[in-house]
């Protein structure tokens, strides 16, 4: 059974990886995150905030459109394709199906979110230039931009003449590269200059952020998993954006009324509210979100998570795939 479920999420993982819109999606998230540097010199107020909020929605968008996309890549064409039957006939349960389908679509969210994160963080290294005269940040940009730049050009030459699938061999050579690019980075300040290490990042809050924020698209990922057993592409993707919408006004639309209408209590429990899972409103106003807060909200994520799952393994098993 642990074998069964290990091989399909092994085999999950890689075909997650190997889409065209994985890669295409990780691109657009980095060229937006840089992108934000730009944008946020447009306030009146501190411009880096405005770069955390703005970095921290763009990780959670691009993490809402890779469980969407993936989730049907990986289980809407399988169905559609027949080739589950080839699975499912051995001695391998629907739900063992499912829940592996889950665990390799995560792990390659996962890997997804850590890149777009090193990217973030060297964003954050970089900071908002007030003036024009400021200069760039060259650790980051050589270090930090370089080390990614080199991994994707590695992989392309292992395409050209390795024949070596280029998707997946990217993130095998960014993965390490852009994280010892970061590493180094933080080791220095703007000028090159030798630092205290991460003193210019946003220390550990900014990790719990992301990682209270990595709970919320673990969400998003099984929602769009429970729905991809049973419909496409787009009502997929339409399914996942109105729960995330519907989990950051909940506490408006539904939170304010639970103590007068039954419906409004029911349905504040059931949808889960994205907000418990979104500090950077705490780290503008400079609160420290305690460690024990994640845990619990990690607790909060595991239940969603887990009912998520069960409507879909429900919707599976009376989905007829032959």
């Amino acid at each position: 059974m642990l074998t069964s479920l290990i091989a399909i999420a092994k085999n999950t993982f890689l075909e997650t990886i190997r889409q065209p819109i994985y890669g295409v999606l990780l691109l657009v998230t980095a060229f937006l995150l840089i992108m934000n540097i730009f944008l946020a010199g447009y306030t009146l107020d501190d411009d880096n905030k405005l770069l955390l909020d703005l970095g921290l929605s763009t990780m959670l968008l691009s993490g809402l459109f890779l469980a969407a996309f993936s989730a049907t890549g990986v289980l809407t064409r399988e169905i559609e394709n027949k080739t589950v039957l080839t699975i499912i006939s051995k001695p391998v349960s629907r739900p063992l199906f499912l829940a592996g389908k889950y665990l390799g679509l995560i792990t390659a969210q996962s890997v997804a979110f850590y890149l777009s994160f090193l990217i973030f963080i060297l964003c954050m290294h970089h900071r908002v230039l007030q003036y024009s005269a400021d200069p760039f940040d060259w650790p980051a940009i050589t270090l930090g931009l370089g080390s990614a730049i080199l991994g994707l050009a590695l992989a392309a030459a292992a395409n050209f003449f390795y024949g070596k699938d280029f998707s997946s061999t990217a993130v095998a050579f960014v993965l390490p590269l852009l994280t010892i690019g970061t590493l180094a980075t933080a080791c220095f300040d703007r000028e090159f200059n030798l630092a205290p290490f991460a003193r210019t990042f946003a220390g550990g809050q900014l990790l719990i952020a992301a990682g209270l924020l990595f709970l919320a698209i673990m969400i998003v990922a099984a929602v769009a998993l429970a729905v991809s057993t049973r419909f496409g592409q787009v009502p997929t993707l339409m399914a996942c954006t109105t729960v995330l919408m519907a989990g950051f006004t909940s506490d408006w639309i539904f939170g304010q009324h639970r103590d007068d209408s039954i419906l409004s209590a029911i349905l504040y429990k059931i949808i889960p509210n994205i907000n418990f899972f979104w500090t950077a409103d705490a780290m503008t106003a400079e609160i420290d979100v305690p460690f024990s807060y994640m845990i619990s909200t990690g607790a909060y994520a595991f239940l969603h998570i887990s009912a998520a799952l069960l409507i879909g393994v429900a919707l599976f098993q009376r989905r007829e795939v032959g």
